[in-house]
């Protein structure tokens, strides 16, 4: 028996990003679907306009990747990058933190 082990710069992450006009409803419609597509493809939301997914193997992600080749719509760009799982362990993530306003200390008691 010949196993075939995962490792790292097998597995693969799939990242799409997309500009997709939305000035009419129509196109607004396509936009909509085409993000409704790619959940129901197991892509993530990672921001309004990026969406990942994993894929266990290079061949996995061929499959997802000309799957997407075919929901693009007409009008507006989309990007799709390949990383392996290795480089996509390197991803750097930074949330803020929303600055909220110094709260005022309380009066102080007098009492002469």
């Amino acid at each position: 028996m010949n196993y075939s082990r995962l490792n790292a710069y097998q597995i693969m992450w799939i990242f799409v990003f997309f500009d997709l006009p939305v000035t009419t409803k129509t196109e607004r419609r396509k936009a909509t679907r085409f993000r409704k597509d790619l959940l129901q493809d197991g892509f993530s939301m990672m921001q309004y306009s990026v969406y990942t997914r994993h894929c266990a193997s290079r061949e996995s992600a061929k499959v997802h990747i000309k799957r997407i080749k075919r929901l693009v719509p007409s009008k507006g760009q989309v990007s799709i990058l390949s990383v392996t799982d290795k480089q996509y362990g390197k991803i750097i993530n930074i949330w803020g933190k929303k600055s909220l306003p110094v709260e005022k200390p309380p009066p102080q008691l007098e009492m002469f």
